[in-house]
């Protein structure tokens, strides 16, 4: 049973910083291209962060977070991990991982989130 679990949201202060994890169970986890998206109310569904390819370490990020969140995975403990700083009431959401299989262009699977709320 494929399953990602996230956890380590919460109500931070602007500034704060927060980091989430993102176990992963079911799966190849050190196969798969891991990502983090976002969705703030009203809003759409955004990608924060992810990785450039499988068994790299550099990652894509939107340009609202880029120098601010860094993505990173510990493919030992089956984790993928975003750091986030200097959080700003605008990076409120809820924040998922994924995780796309090598070779597809579509996300295989998607956990279940994690609030992040910011206060200004």
């Amino acid at each position: 049973q494929v399953q990602l679990v996230e956890s380590g949201g919460g109500l931070v202060q602007t500034g704060d910083s927060l980091r989430l994890s993102c176990l992963a169970s079911g799966f190849t986890f050190s196969r798969y291209r891991m990502s983090w998206y976002r969705q703030a109310p009203g809003k759409e569904r955004e990608l924060v962060a992810a990785f450039i390819s499988t068994g790299g370490i550099l990652g894509n990020y939107a340009d609202s977070v880029k120098g601010r969140f860094i993505i990173s995975r510990n493919n030992a403990k089956n984790t993928v991990y975003l750091q986030m700083n200097s959080l700003k009431p605008e990076d409120t959401a809820v924040y998922y991982c994924t995780a796309r299989s090598p070779g597809s262009s579509l996300i295989d699977y998607w956990g279940q989130g994690t609030q992040v709320t910011v206060s200004s």
